[in-house]
């Protein structure tokens, strides 16, 4: 069993929203396009995963999320390695980075290069959001040839980084525990459709070494296949307040537990209420 963390954590994050207020922006279809509310430039967060090995829970690495402010586009990009203790049974070093329309938070381009043991994948995707094509350079490590595919896809559609902030962007309050939503993603070449399930509002849950915090729990789909079986029962607890950051993440995997915990953070747009 290989742990990938970056990869991972961001299927993991994917309780994805649709917009509350949907805006017209140009020639993007209306339910698309979706207005930041929540973050700022700077903001930097950091998360801790760790494993379940016979039934001992191991800290394996980190993921380090950051916003940039870039003119008409927000740069995010999120790193990812093991901790050097743990390299002797897997190593990574990740990176994925993803721009996206101010006005409508969907992405132009990503980036992202993988590294995982002897895995390595360095990809770039050029996103058209008007005329629903993506178009994917690829090769084993940057700077080596590349094949080149274009696909076609439907409108709406998010890389996995741009995702994660987009869910990050809707008031939840107003739904029923129980309501599903229906969200795709573009990865590996292929689209995929899935569903995230709002479980509804749980208070002072405990995050291991960070303290309690009022959060908002959900239960999205995964892909299945080398890390997640079929019918795999995730559990994210996201912020109750103006940040709606991800705060805890627990999964089983194909062999054993994952789970990922919100460590340090800086640069948030609004004061952190959710902590108690």
């Amino acid at each position: 069993m290989t742990i990938k963390p970056i990869a991972l954590f961001l299927g993991l994050s994917l309780t994805a929203f649709t917009p509350q207020n949907p805006t017209t922006q140009g020639s993007v279809p209306e339910p698309c396009a979706n207005t930041n509310t929540t973050f700022q430039n700077g903001e930097k967060i950091t998360y801790k995963i760790y494993y379940n090995l016979n039934f001992v829970w191991v800290p394996a690495g980190e993921v380090v999320f950051r916003i940039f402010d870039e003119g008409n586009q927000w740069h995010y990009q999120a790193i990812g390695s093991t901790y050097p203790s743990y390299e002797w049974f897997f190593s990574v070093r990740d990176e994925y980075n993803s721009w996206v329309d101010k006005n409508t938070l969907l992405p132009n381009y990503s980036e992202r290069s993988v590294n995982e043991g002897n895995y390595h994948i360095y990809e770039k995707i050029s996103f058209n959001q008007r005329d629903r094509k993506m178009t994917v350079w690829r090769s084993k490590k940057k700077g080596e040839s590349e094949t080149k595919t274009e696909h076609t896809v439907q409108d709406c559609v998010h890389d996995v980084l741009s995702s994660l902030y987009n869910l990050r962007n809707v008031d939840f309050a107003s739904q029923q525990p129980g309501y599903a939503l229906p969200f795709r993603i573009f990865m590996d070449k292929e689209e995929y459709p899935l569903k995230m399930k709002y479980m509804g509002k749980e208070a002072k849950k405990k995050v291991y070494g960070m303290g309690k915090y009022d959060t908002m729990k959900f239960q999205p789909d995964v892909i299945a296949g080398e890390v997640f079986k079929d019918g795999t029962k995730m559990a994210v607890w996201v912020s109750d307040d103006k940040n709606r950051i991800p705060l805890l993440i627990e999964t089983p995997v194909s062999v054993g537990s994952v789970k990922m915990v919100i460590k340090e953070y800086w640069g948030l747009k609004y004061d952190f209420t959710a902590k108690r």
